[in-house]
């Protein structure tokens, strides 16, 4: 059996498989609240939000921003990091900033390649 079959039928892949299925929901529900309670749709705040949604909170800003949408351009990811860097801490997980900032600054990540 080569590692991929053994990593299909592994117990660790079933367990994150049933992990990601009862916390999908969820986080998809709260990529929108912000530390501080200024999200939507519930005003949780800080450990309340799961830190998948916290993660997945910061992705979407920097993906909205920088990319066009019918009321208006895109407004470049610069803008899109400003955005995170000043949520930073207050708004947006610290660390999730840091992470996502290096990712674009070090030219590790970019939507192109995607």
């Amino acid at each position: 059996m080569n590692f991929y079959a053994n990593f299909r039928d592994s117990d660790f892949l079933y367990t994150y498989k049933s992990h990601c299925r009862r916390k999908s929901p969820k986080m998809i529900l709260q990529h929108h609240e912000r530390l501080d309670g200024s999200g939507y749709p519930s005003g949780l705040v800080g450990d309340e939000i799961l830190l998948e949604a916290q993660i997945l909170a910061v992705a979407d800003v920097v993906e909205a921003a920088s990319s066009h949408r019918p009321y208006r351009p895109a407004q470049g990811i610069e803008k899109a990091l400003d955005i995170i860097k000043e949520g930073k801490g207050s708004k947006f997980n610290a660390e999730a900033v840091d992470i996502c900032v290096k990712l674009f600054e070090k030219k590790i990540f970019d939507f192109e390649t995607v």
